[in-house]
């Protein structure tokens, strides 16, 4: 089930998503929702946020070619992690599908998208096995990490490089149905490809990360994790569109913008 967030006649609500259509529910995004009876197109309805997150993290350098690229890059010897690593990040970054990533006046050019799965908890957890992580799992949505990489590397808490408003898009809408196995992203500049890698070619993959944090952090429904992504990103600038697709979730369209 796809259920999306979208404000329609000046209304804001969940809805489930069909085809082009998207049928209005009554409550949140984890009680199932009783149908209102109203459908819209989708083509008429504004995205917003799938959710506003408890608690944001982040999975650090999970995919190898990220950890390389990135190393050479940096000028450095590679350190491919042999553990999980979790961060943080900022909820004003957040924005939705379709408004747009603005890009800081006093920005360089390296301005770049990641493009990551997104797990949204469902259920308070803790101390959780591997083997039952995903049962705590809600559904899936698609994020882009959008990185300032000079600010990335010269500020120590990534303050600015990563958590500056509009830096972090998020949706279209929330997947409840997904074989993580089955998945592939692309990342579009303009329309062109830049990058596709099968999604769930991680170091550590959702479960290990779930069961990892459980056993210092309790996990709340409405925490997300951002699993990272793979490969060197190229640079984004204002005019341009991103696209982030994850086959059987959907696409997040941004346009950047520049700061005015």
């Amino acid at each position: 089930m796809r259920i999306a967030k979208i404000e329609y006649n000046d209304v804001v609500s969940y809805g489930v998503v069909e085809g082009d259509q998207v049928a209005l529910v009554e409550g949140d995004l984890f009680d199932g929702g009783k149908r209102t009876g109203i459908t819209a197109p989708l083509a008429d309805v504004k995205y917003h946020i799938p959710l506003v997150p408890k608690t944001f993290y982040a999975a650090g350098l999970n995919y190898v070619e990220h950890v390389l690229e990135s190393a050479k890059s940096a000028g450095r010897e590679p350190n491919i992690p042999d553990k999980p690593d979790i961060g943080y990040r900022a909820n004003n970054a957040l924005i939705a599908h379709g408004e747009s990533i603005v890009k800081p006046s006093d920005s360089t050019e390296l301005f770049q998208y990641e493009g990551e799965l997104v797990a949204i908890i469902g259920k308070q957890t803790k101390h959780i096995s591997e083997e039952d992580a995903l049962s705590c799992v809600f559904g899936y949505t698609i994020g882009n990490d959008v990185s300032e990489r000079t600010w990335q590397r010269g500020d120590r808490t990534f303050w600015r490089g990563k958590n500056a408003d509009t830096f972090k898009p998020m949706g279209p809408w929330v997947e409840t149905d997904v074989d993580l196995d089955g998945l592939e992203t692309t990342v579009r500049l303009n329309g062109k490809d830049v990058i596709t890698f099968p999604t769930n070619n991680m170091l550590f993959g959702v479960a290990r990360y779930i069961s990892a944090m459980s056993r210092y952090l309790t996990l709340y429904p409405g925490d997300v994790v951002w699993m990272g992504t793979e490969g060197q990103s190229v640079n984004m600038k204002p005019g341009d569109v991103c696209e982030v697709e994850i086959n059987g979730i959907g696409i997040l369209r941004n346009p950047i913008v520049a700061e005015a």
